[in-house]
């Protein structure tokens, strides 16, 4: 018996070792078709030429070769944000301070890290309900995590029912929800008829810390709107929530970087329970929102230490008054659980502060408008000598905000005509847009859309009548025209469109690309990855508008089947031409067909 087992051992262990090179074997062939395939679809798009070769005319072949598919991502990447990817963190090993919020800030895969696959949507994806009725509801297979239902259960931020996710209003400091907070922070600040717009004069409002966004959603009602801020952190789906909901936000963090807005571009900030140390590197945070912050504006502030309820809180609560104290903010209202401080209008406070008071002026060189990967600085932003002068922003109240001259045109030498005919000239262009999209578009069919090159803004502006809301994007390497656009009461940040946008998947319902793959080309930037991340950020059944030069329109037309993209439109010629777009629903193996 026991010779048997000795004879039976090699035998067993010679099946081990074959079965185990095999296997080996195996999973190198794999990878080495899937390596193949990623660099096949990675030189056949390199292939494509975007400058002539071929692409003068609609009819002509050309030479150059264009993928018939592109590989669809592993459906577990159907949520990635390629630039806030944790994954990317961990693998590539960077040292990130995990005090300073480093690892929630944006850090972009290099070229040869990019998946260059298109993002599946998660199996039941269905088209979102429409606003407004989804302020208050979404499908739970569109966003399949109820985690927050119940961790914040006891707070009334969502509610699972069946297949959608229902929305009450509530927060971690308006359990009674949102429009009753809202109205009693109209009533704090003494506003007529408890309205929280003061008849126009407060329009722009940053939430940081937002949650699902609630209290974003309803201040709309008054024609409000926010900037709803939160990080992709162990509550990662709160900004993937709001934007399915319609409600404006954008994935951020107060970490060491300037936010991606320009100085003086809100009314009031605010923070419910947002879980901030506004005390830690001299008071850096908070010197963050000062910047941000219009003269005479308010930071509504709902907080155990606004109460002092402890020992703790009561030592937080000294050290902050101190500091913004300091800063020449006042108390404007504190009521049970929420205090209201009010910045100054002038400079008159900050010039009589003792010497070596701490915070420091910023230097008298700083942009206060710069804020693509500029650190944030812990000192105060003082105004310019025109707005020390003015008393204030000297801006109209909304809604004749949009259509007036703002004070910061002169800024850039742009005279109020010239503002006056670009209102004319965006608008006869969306005219033209909505007379050849047709009947393809119903009054809810778009909400969340995007202008990937605002410039001053007046595409956004000629949507005034439409149920909708427009994220501005100005390019980082051009005029800083984002000022305009809040100045105009609208909403916007700063993008470098050679990466990827900081936004989930799925999150836009209209593209419009006025002449950003011009741009990608001359920076010498992947207009191929372009059209992928488009891709990724556009809803099934969205829309893009591309207008630019004929030769960039016709080389896009010859990628829409490989992106599962149709033409709805195409028209124009050399420097002025349109496409129009849809994207298709389409379905991996994992999914099940869409119902609408």
């Amino acid at each position: 018996m026991a010779r048997g087992r000795a004879d039976g051992s090699p035998r067993k262990r010679l099946v081990t070792i074959m079965l185990v090179f095999v296997t080996i074997g195996g999973l190198i062939y794999l990878y080495s078709q899937n390596s193949s395939e990623s660099s096949a679809v990675n030189k056949s798009l390199k292939q494509f030429s975007w400058k002539g070769d071929g692409v003068n005319d609609e009819s002509s072949s050309g030479t150059s070769v264009v993928p018939k598919t592109i590989p669809v991502c592993d459906d577990r990447l159907s949520e990635l944000i390629p630039c806030l990817d944790r994954n990317l963190i961990y693998q590539t090993r960077l040292k990130l301070d995990l005090n300073l919020m480093e690892h929630y800030e944006r850090h972009c895969p290099m070229p040869e890290r990019r998946y260059n696959c298109l993002i599946p949507p998660p199996p039941g994806y269905k088209v979102p309900i429409k606003w407004p009725k989804s302020r208050d509801q979404v499908w739970k297979a569109n966003i399949p995590h109820t985690h927050l239902a119940t961790e914040k259960s006891d707070q009334n931020w969502m509610v699972v029912k069946g297949e959608k996710i229902v929305f009450p209003g509530g927060g971690t400091h308006f359990h009674y929800g949102a429009d009753k907070y809202i109205a009693s922070i109209a009533n704090m600040l003494n506003f007529p008829d408890n309205n929280i717009n003061n008849r126009g004069r407060l329009r722009n409002v940053f939430d940081v810390g937002c949650g699902v966004a609630s209290f974003g959603g309803y201040l709309l009602s008054s024609d409000v709107i926010a900037m709803s801020l939160a990080p992709n952190d162990v509550h990662e789906n709160q900004i993937q929530f709001a934007l399915e909901r319609g409600i404006p936000a954008y994935l951020g963090v107060l970490g060491t970087k300037r936010l991606p807005y320009p100085s003086r571009s809100f009314e009031l900030a605010h923070c419910s329970r947002c879980r901030i140390d506004w005390l830690q590197r001299d008071g850096i945070l908070l010197l963050e929102l000062d910047r941000l912050l219009r003269p005479g504006g308010y930071f509504a502030y709902s907080s155990p230490e606004a109460y002092a309820q402890d020992e703790e809180d009561k030592r937080i609560w000294k050290e902050m008054s101190a500091l913004v104290e300091r800063m020449c903010w006042k108390i404007a209202a504190k009521k049970n659980q929420t205090v209201i401080w009010v910045k100054p209008l002038t400079n008159d406070c900050y010039l009589r502060r003792e010497p070596d008071t701490r915070p420091p002026l910023c230097k008298s060189n700083d942009d206060p408008d710069a804020v693509w990967g500029v650190n944030m600085e812990a000192c105060i932003t003082r105004y310019s000598d025109q707005m020390h002068k003015a008393r204030g922003s000297g801006l109209a109240p909304w809604p004749a905000r949009l259509t007036t001259p703002p004070p910061r045109l002169a800024d850039f030498n742009y005279s109020a005509d010239f503002f006056n005919k670009d209102m004319e000239v965006w608008q006869q262009r969306v005219n033209d847009y909505w007379t050849v999209l047709g009947n393809k578009i119903k009054p809810d069919t778009i909400r969340n859309v995007m202008d990937m090159k605002a410039n001053l803004g007046s595409f956004a502006a000629a949507l005034k009548d439409k149920d909708v809301w427009v994220m501005n994007v100005v390019p980082e390497n051009g005029p800083n025209t984002l000022k305009i656009i809040y100045d105009r009461g609208l909403l916007g940040t700063v993008h470098n469109w050679c990466e990827a946008f900081s936004t989930y998947p799925r999150t836009y319902d209209l593209l419009h690309a006025s002449t950003i793959f011009s741009d990608i080309i001359e920076k010498e930037c992947s207009p191929e990855d372009l059209l992928i991340e488009m891709d990724r950020i556009l809803r099934p059944k969205g829309f893009i508008i591309v207008h630019d030069k004929r030769s960039v329109v016709l080389a896009i037309k010859k990628f829409l089947p490989a992106l599962h993209w149709e033409k709805v439109a195409i028209s124009g010629e050399d420097d002025d031409a349109i496409l129009i777009i849809q994207k298709k629903i389409w379905l991996t193996s994992e999914s099940i067909r869409v119902s609408e």
